[in-house]
């Protein structure tokens, strides 16, 4: 283990100065003696001391060939934990380091009420500081990536995490500056900890093969160069690699076969002067081996988003071998392997260049897509979606090339371009030709959306999008048009029982009382009030409790306390009688009798919600949510005001959904805590995510609301339960 005097700068300082010779390295000197004295004594996770690994994260970073203000955020990224302000580190430093620094900080300081719920937050932190600096995105990157090699020092639940992290987030957005190389490692350290079993046995037998590939790779290289030769090109380079592990694995688990009949597991390169060289290469490729039908990729005339360019081509190579050949010039080999940081915009004061500031934008409208998205796991959900892997290219009129992964449609193109054009997507037209919003895009597609202003998102887009980018502001859409109905819908119900009491609810407003209901019914507003009685969070009850002014309950009070014995009893009497009546049919139908009425099973409201009849077509009333989705979209004028008149079951079906921490026992807890509360469970369904959480539906039988309500609140108090809502 090193030890702290034997430690030092002076090799960091040396690789910096071989590529910025005009570097002031007194500040490496400065930021060592600042992280030495903060972090004295430290240990990193492994066990060595932390400002080793400090030292190491700079100087991967230097070695990358970044610009020294993110080499010295590198060194200095653990400092705020330690105390040291924003100003100090700009005083010092700079402020560009302030930043970085600053970017690459965890939140520390905040109670957050699960590990989803904090870890959501910080990736949220983190992707608005790339939005503003995209070195913090390196700095953190190196991070991981060194942080990775150590893995194995900690336990197996913490190993789990960070690599699903790694492998779902921190792999694709490296992917995403185009720095393959890192994206592998990322990829392939992932792997090892998460399919522990699979990466030995898939490593083991590829060790055993390993002269037979040398052999196969020196055979097609000694082709290669000679089919070339005969062409009269004469490539800079010729190699052949083995994939990295991850990428077979993935084709394994595709395709369903065995390591034996995956005939590419090395993919050879060949790196020509010029590109119209590598148009020639590929025609002499072609002549001497088949092509595989549909594995032809022209990445150079039409880069991916990251910058990166090359020529992909499958064949059928020696021995009836599959191989996978890319044919690029040096200059796009050396942006595939090292992506942003190939021609580093923040060098020397310089601007970035037309292909990074697109690259740079990209990265911001993620941010900005994610940004409304306030449910930790559907933001994380979210994010991880839309780091996805592109399979498919289309271009706009205008030439500009959209990424999709398999099976998007148009409506994930209109909303790739603006969420305007996705708001109002009617349909779409393809090389001129009309397409449906159902057509699944392929790749050199020229698409043109078409759109109308009377058109709005539908909830059976749903099923067509594949990009997180679209669903989100799909559901941001239909949350807020729910809520503008729930707003109406409850103005409405408040003017109507308000009537009854000869008032207003401009008159309970100008007389004071609206500050007392909003406080006894717990709302930061009027339009919240009316809001939650429009879906039903606050019920009609309570709202009459609260709307009827105090000075006409006592006025009630009052006349009942001066019934003479005998009306006291006959009003009793009768009162009893209706309630009889409510054991029958369960819900009153206002000036209907006899009429037959369904509870829905589509919103399965309880006694305590605020409900809406729909006239069914011969089959009498159906009873929904007063916020139910399905009554919303159906014609109003059908519409009937309907109240619970009682319980005409002794308990109603309702089902809730449960996430909750993947744990020993979880289940055990969930069903003994509903039982508890004398709820009874009719069905359950489980599955757990790649994020390692549980994700459970459960049928539950309650008596009404309430029931329902202490039972929900109950669950949420399980220290592993994550969110309990209703379905």
């Amino acid at each position: 283990m090193a030890n702290s005097s034997t430690i030092n700068p002076s090799g960091l300082k040396a690789l910096v100065s071989s590529y910025l010779p005009e570097a002031d390295l007194s500040l490496i000197d400065n930021a060592w003696a600042l992280v030495n004295d903060l972090h004295e004594g430290d240990r990193h996770f492994s066990g060595e001391l932390k400002v080793v690994h400090l030292l190491e994260v700079a100087s991967t970073l230097a070695s990358m060939h970044l610009d020294l203000g993110t080499v010295l955020a590198g060194l200095l990224h653990g400092a705020m934990k330690e105390g040291v302000t924003f100003e100090e580190l700009t005083v010092q430093f700079g402020e560009d380091v302030a930043v970085i620094v600053d970017g690459s900080t965890r939140i520390t300081k905040v109670a957050y009420n699960s590990k989803l719920a904090s870890k959501a937050e910080n990736l949220r932190k983190m992707l608005l500081a790339i939005a503003s600096d995209i070195r913090v995105l390196l700095v953190k990157l190196v991070d991981r990536l060194l942080d990775m090699f150590l893995l194995d020092m900690v336990d197996r639940e913490e190993q789990l995490d960070i690599a699903r992290e790694t492998m779902d987030v921190y792999a694709p957005l490296a992917s995403r500056l185009g720095i393959d190389w890192l994206k592998r490692e990322l990829e392939d350290l992932s792997f090892k900890f998460i399919y522990p079993e699979e990466h030995y046995e898939l490593t083991h037998k590829l060790e055993n093969s390993l002269n037979e590939r040398q052999n196969y790779v020196d055979e097609v290289i000694a082709i290669l160069h000679e089919k070339l030769g005969e062409s009269d090109i004469v490539p800079t380079r010729v190699i052949g690699r083995p994939k990295h592990l991850y990428s077979i694995y993935k084709k394994l688990i595709a395709q369903n076969i065995p390591l034996e009949r995956v005939y590419d597991k090395v993919a050879f390169r060949i790196i020509v002067s010029n590109v119209n060289e590598c148009y020639e290469a590929l025609g002499t490729v072609h002549a001497n081996w088949a092509p595989v039908p549909g594995r032809i990729k022209d990445f150079i005339s039409v880069p991916k988003a990251n910058n990166y360019q090359s020529m992909h081509t499958t064949v059928v190579g020696p021995r009836d071998h599959f191989i996978e050949i890319q044919i690029r010039t040096e200059e796009m080999d050396r942006v595939a392997q090292e992506g942003v940081a190939a021609h580093w915009a923040y060098k020397e004061g310089s601007k970035a260049s037309l292909n990074d500031a697109k690259l740079f934008r990209e990265l911001k409208k993620l941010v900005t897509s994610l940004q409304d998205v306030e449910d930790p796991r559907e933001f994380l959900d979210s994010l991880i979606g839309e780091l996805y892997d592109p399979e498919v290219y289309a271009l706009t009129p205008t030439g500009e090339i959209k990424e999709f992964p398999q099976g998007s449609c148009p409506i994930d193109f209109a909303y790739s371009i603006h969420t305007e054009v996705g708001d109002r997507c009617v349909g779409a037209k393809v090389s001129g030709r009309q397409v449906p919003l159902k057509y699944q895009l392929q790749n050199g597609d020229i698409v043109e959306i078409v759109t109308s202003p009377t058109q709005h998102p539908r909830r059976d887009w749903l099923d067509l999008v594949k990009t997180s980018r679209a669903r989100t502001r799909i559901r941001s859409w239909l949350r807020r048009e729910e809520k503008e109905g729930a707003l109406k819908l409850g103005r409405e119900i408040c003017d109507k029982e308000i009537r009854k009491y000869n008032t207003s609810l401009k008159k309970i407003i100008k007389s004071g009382h609206i500050r007392l209901l909003l406080k006894q019914l717990r709302c930061n507003s009027l339009d919240d009030l009316l809001v939650k009685v429009g879906n039903g969070t606050i019920t009609v009850q309570n709202l009459v409790k609260g709307l009827q002014p105090a000075e006409l309950r006592k006025e009630t009070e009052q006349r009942n306390e001066e019934l003479p014995p005998e009306e006291l009893a006959n009003l009793m009497a009768s009162q009893h009688s209706q309630g009889s009546l409510k054991e029958k049919s369960g819900v009153r139908i206002d000036g209907i009798e006899g009429m037959l009425v369904k509870v829905s099973q589509c919103c399965s409201p309880l006694p305590g919600d605020a409900i809406v009849g729909f006239i069914t077509m011969g089959r009498g009333v159906s009873v929904h949510k007063a916020n139910c989705p399905n009554l919303l979209s159906a014609d109003p004028k059908r519409w009937i005001d309907v109240s619970w008149a009682g319980i005409a079951e002794k308990t109603y079906k309702v089902s809730i959904h449960v996430s909750a921490e993947n744990k020993r026992g979880i289940f055990a807890e969930i069903s003994t805590t509903i039982s508890v509360d004398n709820a009874n469970i009719v069905h359950i369904s489980a599955h757990t995510t790649p994020t390692d959480q549980a994700e459970m539906t459960i049928s539950l039988e309650v008596e009404n609301l309430d029931h329902l309500n202490v039972a929900m609140q109950h669950l949420r108090q399980l220290p592993a339960v994550i969110a309990v809502r209703r379905m």
